[in-house]
């Protein structure tokens, strides 16, 4: 991983670019790491990954008695339909 100032990577924004195909880059300003730079492939596997994870929960806790999306959507929609 490397860390890397706001202003230098303002300034050498390609070289940071090519970098974060193989590793993350870590953006600091005023002494704060505030961002990371990552390969659109890292992302997408994060983001796979982290769909995954959700999807799974959600079957547990179907399993478990909550509501399944279907009734998720019904109870939203009559629930709309009250009137105050």
């Amino acid at each position: 991983m490397v860390i890397v100032k706001a202003t230098e990577m303002k300034n050498k924004l390609g070289r940071y670019l090519q970098m974060a195909l193989t590793e993350p880059v870590v953006v600091e300003k005023t002494n704060q790491q505030v961002a990371v730079l990552m390969s659109m492939k890292e992302y997408e596997r994060l983001t796979r990954l982290e769909d995954a994870y959700w999807g799974e929960k959600a079957k547990v806790a179907e399993a478990e008695g909550y509501l399944s999306e279907a009734e998720t959507k019904e109870f939203i929609e009559s629930s709309l339909r009250v009137k105050a």
